[in-house]
């Protein structure tokens, strides 16, 4: 007797869902500021979301089937053998802390959690060049990931000051008489406290002319913009060692994020993880006995491809006019025409080396490298510029690759989940356990892991971009001539010591400032 009304009951599900569907496809047309980025940046609403065909084809499906020789795998997980560098950041001839400090110093720091890292190393050198008490750095609200978090939200304070408490004076807030020196005190006007105009890679002798007077006078002196405003040439040897222990073992993440760190790692680890359904038939064909030796290991890869980074490029990814008048009207919008790149045209920027790559080009040179589909790969990223559609030759090739969303729960990942900064320091965290790791493009995450695991001797793959951009331009080569190419042009990027060079940044190059010869 029911029969009817289950039936009856379906029919209307179906139209609820045929008109649910019909809602879905005219809701862009009758209501187009809903999906166009910061209200007019996007001609279409699925201009993105449409994952172009793959464009090196040839090299993809070659790259599907292959079958990396046993000795290239065993190269390719073998650790870094010991380089004659060892961390040397501790100095017998350390100024001790002095007895009385100059005034206190704040900071006010902008851009992503990695750029914010160094500028806190900054900011400890800086108060010990002026013998000033630092006041934990002010994290601005990221503008684009619109992300509140604090210093102390993301980084173990108590751990911070107790380590650096023999070298800085460091406190959590200001007392009571100062509290009027606030962010919203130098947000309404202009004050004499306040010292905007650091030159980028600023000499420790500018801080002592131009902010230890303001600070002797008033008792405090407040530093914004902040970030790269310390040089990397002609510091006191105490200096960059200061700089360096700040980095390397002062900064420590919060206890929550290292837990949430530890069970993505040892989920990663462990062979009898879990594995996707569209592996698992793969694998049982494929496993052999270059397996065993790398059993428990792991790859990360940070795709840094989102949308400001294909914006911002001015390169053609592959999704035709509208994909490309998107992006125009997207740069045009954050940058006002002020790309440098958008004068190129796209063959010039690939063969120069300036084009991201897609993740679809850094599947076919992981493949080339030696990582098959049997490689767990841990995916640190933010937002993927075309979502799942664009990663999907990727997935196609690396059928176990996971990320945070895959190896834990949303009950796992509440604490984080929607703060830009606390999933990027997950991803650091993992990054910096992984047996290997390599970025897809370079930008600050790449080179603060590039140093921290330099320091650390763990081995790290930088991709040879101006090798790569040619390579990919060719649209006739084969697998062999590519995967030839890539190997020799990748032999000496896996790690070995590079020398930091005047100019260059202490934290991409830790040695010979924060390393000794072993």
């Amino acid at each position: 007797m029911r029969q009817p009304y289950n039936y009856n009951h379906q029919v209307h599900q179906s139209q609820r869902s045929a008109f649910a569907a019909l809602f879905l496809v005219l809701l862009p047309i009758f209501f187009p500021n809903l999906f166009a980025p910061l209200g007019r940046a996007s001609p279409s609403l699925f201009s993105e979301w449409n994952a172009p065909k793959p464009r090196h084809l040839s090299l993809l499906e070659v790259a599907l089937h292959w079958k990396t020789p046993i000795k290239q795998v065993f190269d390719l997980w073998s650790p870094l053998p010991n380089q004659g560098w060892k961390p040397c950041i501790d100095s017998a001839d350390t100024p001790s802390l002095p007895e009385r400090s100059q005034g206190y110093i704040q900071v006010f720091l902008d851009g992503g959690l990695n750029q914010q890292r160094m500028g806190i190393c900054d900011a400890v050198a800086v108060a010990k060049i002026l013998n000033a008490t630092l006041v934990i750095p002010h994290l601005e609200v990221n503008p684009v990931w619109q992300d509140s978090s604090s210093f102390t939200d993301i980084f173990d304070v108590d751990h911070f000051i107790n380590v650096l408490r023999d070298e800085v004076s460091i406190v959590k807030e200001l007392p009571t008489e100062y509290s009027w020196s606030s962010r919203e005190y130098y947000a309404t006007g202009i004050r004499a406290t306040r010292i905007k105009t650091a030159p980028v890679h600023a000499s420790a002798d500018w801080y002592l002319e131009n902010v230890l007077p303001v600070m002797q006078s008033y008792g405090i002196a407040a530093i914004s913009p902040f970030s790269h405003r310390l040089a990397f040439d002609k510091l006191p040897v105490e200096i960059q060692h200061l700089r360096c222990k700040v980095n390397f073992e002062a900064l420590a993440f919060v206890p929550r994020i290292i837990l949430i760190g530890e069970t993505l790692v040892n989920r990663l680890r462990d062979p009898s993880g879990k594995l996707q359904a569209s592996g698992t038939a793969v694998l049982r064909e494929r496993t052999d006995d270059t397996e065993k030796g790398r059993a428990g290991k792991f790859v990360v890869l940070h795709l840094r491809f989102d949308k400001d980074m294909a914006a911002h490029s001015a390169c053609d990814f592959g999704g035709g006019k509208a994909e490309k008048l998107a992006l125009a009207k997207y740069r045009q919008v954050l940058w006002q025409g002020r790309v440098l790149n958008s004068q190129f045209t796209d063959h010039e920027l690939r063969n120069q080396g300036r084009c991201p790559l897609t993740p679809e080009e850094i599947g076919l040179l992981l493949t080339a490298l030696g990582f098959n589909n049997n490689t767990h790969l841990y995916l640190a990223s933010h937002k993927v510029y075309g979502g799942e559609a664009r990663i999907s030759t990727l997935r196609a090739m690396f059928p176990l690759m996971e990320d945070k969303k895959s190896l834990a729960s949303a009950i796992e990942l509440a604490e984080v989940e929607g703060k830009a900064s606390l999933m990027a320091a997950v991803d650091y965290y993992v990054s910096l356990k992984s047996d290997i790791f390599i970025s897809a493009s370079p930008g600050n995450m790449h080179n603060a892991l590039l140093g921290h695991r330099a320091y650390l001797n763990l081995k790290t793959i930088r991709p040879n971009m101006l090798l790569l951009g040619p390579l990919f331009l060719n649209k006739t080569i084969e697998w062999s001539e590519f995967q030839h190419a890539v190997i020799n042009g990748h032999k000496n990027r896996q790690g070995q010591m590079r020398l930091r060079k005047e100019k260059q940044s202490i934290y991409t190059y830790p040695a010979p400032d924060c390393m000794c010869r072993a």
